[in-house]
């Protein structure tokens, strides 16, 4: 009797995956067909609090030239290390993503830096394609940037923290384990006129992995009969999400940081809740990127 009452239980509740849909969790129960889901345009909690940040008096112009990964730590794969790395090389595709998010796109003005070399490049075979037409219009002069932004990623620290917990008793078990690694970035803002570091701001978040498994041994039928059950779920938090999460924690701090010392006004009377008071408008001129007469 009691076996049975386990049986149902491993078979219903503890079988459960949390992370998954209906339709998903028959195509594993039954280990029929594929799961596929649809491609979904994710927007996490950071982002939200940095897409609804009230506009600033004025966007200043920005430049990010490089933001990469600076740990050099490489996939681990039992003892030996693998080529591909720990955390994505994308850092810098989500500083600037994270950077025209920000208050629906009315904070930051991005210049392209990372690759400007195709830009040049498609500006100068634009003056050409002109010279040969006689086209006399002369290209518009490219932005500069009032501030550069750096750092990158700078510590990937994978078990801080292991530890787990279980019980078994007359053939019926069940254990859970879990992993705590932490992801940390860097972010300055350069006074692109002094040269002097305006902003600083360092951000870490938790990457958690949690593992569960359930199982059964046991005897039936006069101990003729084995019966024997194992069932389990282990769920790793994404890497590349947490770095987003981060980075866009990073900017927002930056945005406060900014208000904080008058290089910029968040509009609506917004405040960070850490605000550091005072006023500094030693480098209000450095921040506002104007356009450059120079035509590149």
């Amino acid at each position: 009797m009691r076996l049975s009452i386990l049986l149902a239980l491993l078979l219903s509740g503890c079988a459960h995956y949390p992370s998954m849909d209906d339709s998903c969790q028959a195509a594993v129960m039954k280990a029929i067909g594929e799961c596929i889901e649809e491609p979904v345009v994710e927007r996490l909690p950071t982002y939200q609090k940095l897409f609804d940040l009230p506009p600033p008096d004025k966007q200043p112009i920005v430049a990010v030239y490089e933001f990469s990964d600076k740990t050099g730590q490489r996939k681990q794969k039992g003892n030996a290390a693998m080529f591909s790395t720990a955390v994505s090389q994308g850092a810098g595709t989500m500083l600037i993503d994270a950077l025209r998010s920000a208050g629906n796109g009315t904070w930051f003005r991005v210049v392209e830096r990372i690759g400007i070399d195709n830009l040049t490049r498609e500006r100068q075979i634009v003056r050409s394609t002109r010279e040969q037409y006689n086209d006399k219009t002369g290209l518009a002069p490219m932005l500069y940037a009032g501030m550069i932004l750096e750092g990158g990623v700078i510590g990937f620290d994978t078990n801080i923290e292991t530890g787990g917990q279980g019980a078994r008793t007359l053939g019926i078990g069940f254990s859970q384990q879990y992993r705590r690694d932490i992801v940390t970035v860097h972010l300055r803002a350069v006074s692109t006129l002094t040269g002097e570091i305006l902003l600083n701001v360092q951000t870490s978040k938790t990457i958690l992995s949690v593992s569960k498994g359930y199982d059964v041994f046991k005897f039936v039928d006069m101990d003729t009969q084995l019966v024997e059950i194992e069932d389990g779920m282990t769920e790793n938090e994404s890497v590349t999400r947490s770095l987003r999460s981060v980075i866009e924690a990073a900017v927002l701090e930056i945005i406060y940081q900014g208000h904080d010392r008058s290089y910029w006004v968040i509009k609506d009377g917004h405040r960070h809740p850490h605000q550091i008071h005072g006023t500094n408008e030693k480098h209000q001129e450095a921040v506002n990127g104007e356009e450059n007469e120079d035509s590149n």
